[in-house]
């Protein structure tokens, strides 16, 4: 191909190796779908070995600004010192114990100062025990059995409930993908006629307060008025938004009120801490003080494990004391003005879109018919990768310095360059191998 024969490219010879034996003894590779070979271009690192704030490097010692930060979940940076002080501080003395350790108190009270309207926390590890806790409750509390989730948002759970609506159903019975209902996101009629098509069976709404489209108006008012109207529990997923819109959550941002919501990611710069917080009435099912039917709401060995908690609790005192939200916001901005700008000087408008929240961009890739391309994906990634970018998303963290974010910017524009070219020659030109794929598809 012409793009191999005439352009130097940095080499992942030891990803390749790793590559291959990990797909002999992990399936797919990896153990997260996100992080799998099939999201990356032919030309990707394989294998991450080290990081440190927003600069991460492979197993062939290639370095990258990173704008993944481990799916979100690392606010801060990689190795962030306090975080990891107070995480080792705390290993030191224990990780795990046979009765409750006072430190899951002292993050319960951390975590519920910071949301304010729920009264009762519970932790676990990752975020699809925590929403499907949530589910759990929501079934219990109202004697209902279906779930109405939000259409238009990617991801809330590993278990059944939701993988099942999902293209991915493979190993799920059919009752229970039936037992799940999908609305569209602003669109409260949506969420109304299935309230109209299944009159007293839904125990609960499930949704994002955002993602890359902001509510309208009164959009999620009108969701928990009517959840409170029909007896359905309105349960909000705060995973990305938790600690990224504002502290308190993106319902604090909006304005406003859930029943039950689940955080995780950002919690603790990327030690393993998620949450459900709610409401007494609903979370107490869960627990001791009733006389009502027993709920296994969340129990885990490694639930509270101690050191997560410590990483939790600093990290929560670092976004408050630092203004770590606002900073995230600010480096967003700088990135997103920058790439704009780079569209309009290659008339890339309609072709590649930077969207979201500045505190948590995503881009988007069209191809000539300005139709969503996994191929111009490909093509961009490959492209930032060869300039020293690993930009699955545009996700910034605290780490993130005005220096990185220009680098950055020069570099997409160089890539954008080659983007430009490949709309009017023919991506075949540029891009080396197969295109990156959606997660969600039914065969490989």
């Amino acid at each position: 191909m012409q793009a191999e024969q005439n352009r130097n490219r940095i080499t992942f010879n030891q990803s390749a190796i790793w590559q291959e034996k990990a797909h002999s003894i992990i399936p797919g590779g990896a153990h997260t779908y996100a992080k799998g070979d099939d999201q990356y271009p032919v030309l990707a690192p394989g294998f991450l070995v080290r990081g440190d704030g927003c600069h991460v490097w492979d197993v062939d010692g290639n370095e990258f600004i990173e704008y993944g930060m481990g799916l979100r979940a690392v606010t801060l940076g990689h190795g962030y010192r306090p975080v990891v002080e107070a995480a080792y501080k705390q290993m030191m003395q224990g990780s795990n114990f046979t009765r409750p350790a006072t430190i899951e108190l002292d993050c319960a009270q951390e975590l519920l100062d910071l949301i304010d309207n729920a009264d009762m926390v519970k932790f676990a590890k990752n975020g699809s025990d925590a929403v499907t806790a949530a589910v759990r409750l929501s079934r219990a509390y109202t004697g209902r059995d279906i779930v109405a989730r939000c259409a238009d948002q990617p991801f809330f759970s590993v278990d059944d409930w939701f993988i099942g609506s999902t293209p991915m159903s493979a190993g799920i019975p059919q009752v229970v993908r039936e037992l799940t209902v999908q609305f569209r996101y602003n669109d409260i009629e949506s969420l109304r006629a299935l309230f109209d098509q299944y009159p007293s069976k839904i125990a609960c709404v499930v949704m994002e307060a955002a993602t890359t489209a902001e509510p309208k108006e009164d959009f999620l008012a009108s969701v928990a008025k009517m959840c409170q109207k029909e007896g359905a529990v309105f349960i909000l997923d705060e995973m990305i938004t938790g600690f990224r819109w504002q502290l308190g959550g993106a319902q604090k941002y909006y304005g406003v009120v859930p029943d039950l919501s689940a955080f995780g990611k950002g919690i603790a710069n990327g030690f393993s801490v998620s949450a459900l917080a709610g409401k007494r009435e609903i979370m107490e099912l869960g627990g001791l003080r009733h006389d009502k039917e027993r709920v296994f709401l969340l129990s885990t060995t490694h639930g509270a494990e101690n050191h997560s908690l410590a990483a939790a609790i600093e990290t929560m005192r670092i976004f408050k004391k630092e203004q770590v939200i606002e900073r995230l916001h600010q480096q967003g901005d700088r990135l997103r003005r920058g790439i704009d700008e780079v569209i309009e000087s290659l008339d890339l408008k309609g072709y590649f879109e930077v969207l979201g929240k500045s505190s948590n961009l995503i881009y988007a890739t069209r191809d000539q018919s300005r139709q969503p391309s996994q191929a111009f994906r490909a093509l961009f990634l490959q492209e930032t990768i060869h300039r020293g970018l690993l930009m699955p998303s545009m996700v910034v963290s605290f780490s993130h310095s005005d220096e990185d974010i220009d680098r950055t910017v020069e570099a997409v524009g160089q890539s954008l360059r080659v983007y430009r070219k490949a709309l009017e020659d023919g991506i075949e030109k540029y891009l080396i191998g197969r295109p990156v794929k959606p997660v969600f598809r039914e065969f490989n």
